[in-house]
């Protein structure tokens, strides 16, 4: 099997086409087990490169899209940008990992249900 190596330019002379392609090239590579430690641990840095490369691409993308909001009287379009403060991967990465670590128990959950005036509903022996 022929060897793949990294273009000349390195990934930042892709565009996010061949970057994906190149990436999903190292991935079936990968998981088919057959390279050399020292081989699979240069494909998986090239493909730490090329996932930058790709995330950076499609961060400029977004800040390039505009949402039509309208017309004005002369028909031309209004526009605003997509996202007033884009975020890059590692911050988005953060929000996610924040969102799930947050509790997603209301409160009172798991605490013994007392019904006014009566015995505790969730005691053990007590139901039936």
């Amino acid at each position: 099997m022929a060897k793949k190596t990294p273009s000349p330019e390195g990934p930042e002379a892709l565009s996010f086409e061949d970057a994906l392609a190149r990436l999903e090239a190292i991935v079936h590579e990968l998981e088919e087990g057959r390279l050399p430690l020292e081989d699979s641990l240069a494909r998986y840095e090239e493909g730490v490169k090329l996932l930058r490369h790709a995330g950076g691409l499609l961060n400029r993308a977004e800040r390039r899209i505009e949402i039509l909001d309208g017309i004005d009287a002369e028909g031309r379009p209004i526009t605003s940008p997509l996202a007033e403060n884009p975020d890059t991967l590692e911050e988005k990465a953060a929000g996610r990992s924040r969102r799930r670590s947050a509790p997603s128990k209301p409160e009172g959950y798991g605490e013994p249900n007392h019904q006014e005036g009566g015995p505790p509903v969730d005691e053990p022996g007590e139901l039936f």
